[in-house]
């Protein structure tokens, strides 16, 4: 018989064994970690003597790690692919501005898969895909989201005057004004999410803007590296912002162990491109170090777009310290998450991007060899063949002409394209029917839906307007437009799909509304508070003495009163997508678009 002990012991036994397997089959969270402008060779497991990342050297003993991974070579067309799980061209995203920088609408992007699957989802940081409804990352499945605008803090969409210290930034759309560094708001604030949802699975998607230029860093991170003789100040101040970032990572790490969560949270660290300052050869001396490729952000060689993934799942049995040498791409990791996590893929979506599980588990053992394509079209018409690598496990065609074999050139120096005439041929087979399928929606672009509501105001930035031509898609161009190498003083047009038929209010201006600037003022630097290291930039007076405004066939003129902050247009407007040129006119009669203009109907 069993005694009354032994009993209770049994008891106590099964249920704890029950919760065991309870905690095991319960959906694992998932982290994903996405720097902006590292690259390969900014970390220091990939062979880099100087910089300091303790935390991401443990994180890639522990993690399996996609050694031939590939994103787009800019920051937007590599998160619409990771987002879409398709193509970052296909998902109508080959530009960082100019209005090509919009995620299509009919894609299901990855936290609306999440959420579907009842997840708990948040964003903190970089979103890069659409500056207003209904594209932004609240539109797209983020029950909370706290961001910055456009492309980088201090873009023309961003909270004016952020400069990464004691910033505003935009939680679920409402401006809301932080202390702190940026990457260390961005982690403390999901990790507070973490810690107030650690009984609910989530995804969290932790989207820095750094270590994106402008480099400004905590002094103590730039001390680090302040007498360091082989990298250059600016790299000083860039390997500063990596360091900072390894430093949160290990405090996100502790707190998942902390609350028991690190063992079945899928964590994902990986890059958008490759790296953009952290290697330069100046007069003939290298500086930083590139892991011995070629190229680097925008390059349509490696450097540009081969970057680091990293993978830990320990209850999900992702093998530690595995190199999966296979040919990856950035718009796998959707259908990926999807096979790992048990999701219900939506209907009648179809990916580009394959599930990387069976990489995971056998390292490619029964993997078809396929192809993969990235270019760096950055203009309003994309061009065949433009900056493009064609891309299988080993081999690479440049433009279409170049070939190389990075089993024995990492460094893509000794061009083959002469001795392997079939391998071209083949190769520029792929490209073609890549073109084909990813060209189809090119005559459309997406627009932002005004009007939908009474008296919601959405704001327009020259970050979005269509053009080739500079647009001032920071604010230091906003400030002065002739301090880049053509003045950013562009005049084109914007497109926006007007919700419903009414009066609406079209207000347009040369400084954003909480500048609180008239058309007079000017500025000459940051603030008292700005750090040294900060660069605080002047403005000029533009002597605008006109506005005018042409929608479709209407045409309005107004004088500018200078004392005034901005010029307000009323006019009746139609339901559609239409062209909207907002331009001012300065007192030599030259034309340019209006930097910001903020549209909402009225009656």
């Amino acid at each position: 018989m069993v005694n009354k002990r032994n009993l209770l012991l049994l008891v106590a036994f099964t249920l704890m064994s029950f919760g065991i397997k309870a905690q095991k089959s319960k959906k694992p969270n998932v982290i994903f970690i996405l720097t902006d402008d590292q690259g390969y060779g900014d970390i220091a497991a990939h062979g880099n003597k100087v910089i300091k990342t303790p935390q991401l050297d443990k994180l890639h003993r522990e993690s399996t790690r996609l050694t031939n991974f590939h994103t787009g070579s800019t920051c937007a067309p590599s998160r619409s692919g990771i987002m879409s799980g398709v193509d970052g061209n296909k998902a109508g995203v080959w530009h960082t501005v100019g209005g090509c920088n919009i995620l299509r609408e009919k894609y299901v992007a990855m936290p609306e898969v999440f959420r579907q699957n009842n997840y708990k989802t948040a964003m903190f940081g970089k979103w890069h895909l659409g500056d207003a409804y209904p594209y932004l990352p609240q539109n797209r499945g983020f029950e909370e989201v706290v961001s910055h605008g456009g492309g980088g803090i201090g873009q023309t969409p961003d909270y004016w005057q952020n400069d990464y210290f004691d910033d505003t930034y935009f939680r679920n759309g409402k401006p809301e004004k932080f202390e702190g560094y940026c990457t260390d708001v961005f982690f403390d604030e999901a990790i507070d999410y973490i810690d107030k949802n650690k009984d609910k699975p989530f995804f969290v998607y932790l989207s820095l803007n750094a270590p994106h230029g402008p480099m400004n860093v905590p002094q103590k991170y730039y001390d680090m590296y302040k007498d360091e003789p082989s990298i250059s100040e600016t790299q000083k101040a860039y390997y500063g912002m990596i360091t900072n970032i390894d430093d949160n990572i290990e405090k996100l790490d502790k707190k998942l162990k902390k609350l028991g969560l690190k063992d079945n949270t899928i964590l994902i660290f990986m890059t958008d491109n490759g790296t953009a300052t952290g290697y330069r050869v100046n007069k003939g001396v290298v500086q930083g170090f590139n892991a011995g490729m070629r190229g680097g952000k925008s390059s349509q060689y490696d450097g540009g777009h081969r970057v680091p993934l990293f993978i830990r799942w320990k209850d999900g049995d992702i093998k530690k310290g595995l190199d999966v040498d296979k040919l990856t791409m950035n718009y796998d990791l959707l259908p990926t998450l999807i096979d790992l996590c048990g999701l219900e893929k939506p209907a009648e979506s179809e990916y580009d991007g394959l599930s990387l599980k069976p990489l995971f588990e056998e390292n490619g053992s029964t993997w078809s060899h396929r192809y993969g394509v990235v270019d760096t079209n950055r203009q309003q018409k994309p061009k065949k063949w433009f900056k493009s690598s064609v891309m299988d496990d080993e081999w690479r065609l440049i433009d279409g002409k170049e070939l190389y074999n990075i089993s024995g050139d990492v460094g893509q120096k000794q061009d083959i394209a002469a001795k392997h005439p079939t391998k071209v041929a083949e190769m520029r087979q792929a490209y073609e029917r890549w073109w084909k399928h990813i060209s189809d929606d090119f005559a459309y672009f997406e627009a932002y839906k005004i009007g939908k509501k009474l008296n919601e105001e959405t704001v327009i930035t020259a970050h979005d307007l269509h053009s080739d031509e500079p647009l001032a898609w920071n604010q230091s161009y906003v400030r002065d437009p002739y301090s880049g190498k053509k003045a950013c003083l562009t005049q084109s047009y914007w497109l926006l799909d007007l919700q419903e038929e009414g009066d609406y209010q079209i207000e347009i201006s040369r400084w954003p509304k909480e500048s609180n600037l008239s058309f007079e003022d000017s500025i000459e630097q940051l603030g008292e508070t700005t750090p040294w290291y900060v660069v605080k930039p002047k403005s000029v007076n533009l002597n605008i003495e006109k506005a005018i405004l042409d929608i479709e066939g209407l045409h309005l003129e107004k004088d500018v009163d200078r004392t005034k902050k901005s010029v307000v247009f009323n006019a009746h407007l139609h339901s559609g997508r239409q062209h909207f040129e907002a331009n001012f006119q300065d007192n030599k009669e030259l034309t340019f678009s209006a930097f910001y203009m903020y549209v909402k109907r009225i009656k």
